[in-house]
């Protein structure tokens, strides 16, 4: 059975809460668990000590038992010194999306064009 270590979320809307579980990596994001291992609250600030609870010997245990975790709560782990830090690499994240890339072409013609048009009367000024 592929075991996972992830967030499942709760709270309303607008107001996420989630809790780190242990799960079947067939059931659905907010489904069946078979433990719950702790808590994050991402509105909370950064350096609040109750933003993560994690009860480490039970996180240890499932990842013993093999479970996985997301990339998300690898984090946490990293942060909690339970996993070494892993490089990540995501090469695609500064490639600006199709929108932006049609509005910084729009841009740069409008500001040729500005500068097209500058210089001609310069042109005509200097005869």
């Amino acid at each position: 059975m592929a075991m996972k270590i992830r967030l499942a979320r709760g709270g309303s809307k607008k107001r996420p809460h989630y809790a780190i579980v242990a799960s079947d990596a067939r059931m659905p994001r907010d489904g069946r668990f078979l433990e719950k291992l702790g808590t994050y609250n991402p509105l909370l600030p950064k350096d609040d000590e109750r933003r993560i609870i994690m009860d480490v010997e039970r996180v240890q245990y499932w990842l013993t038992q093999g479970a996985q975790p997301t990339d998300r709560v690898a984090r946490f782990l990293e942060a909690a010194g339970l996993v070494a830090k892993t490089e990540r690499s995501n090469p695609k994240k500064a490639v600006p999306g199709k929108a932006a890339k049609e509005r910084a072409d729009a841009k740069a013609a409008k500001a040729a064009a500005a500068a097209e048009a500058a210089a001609a009367p310069a042109e005509d000024a200097a005869e």
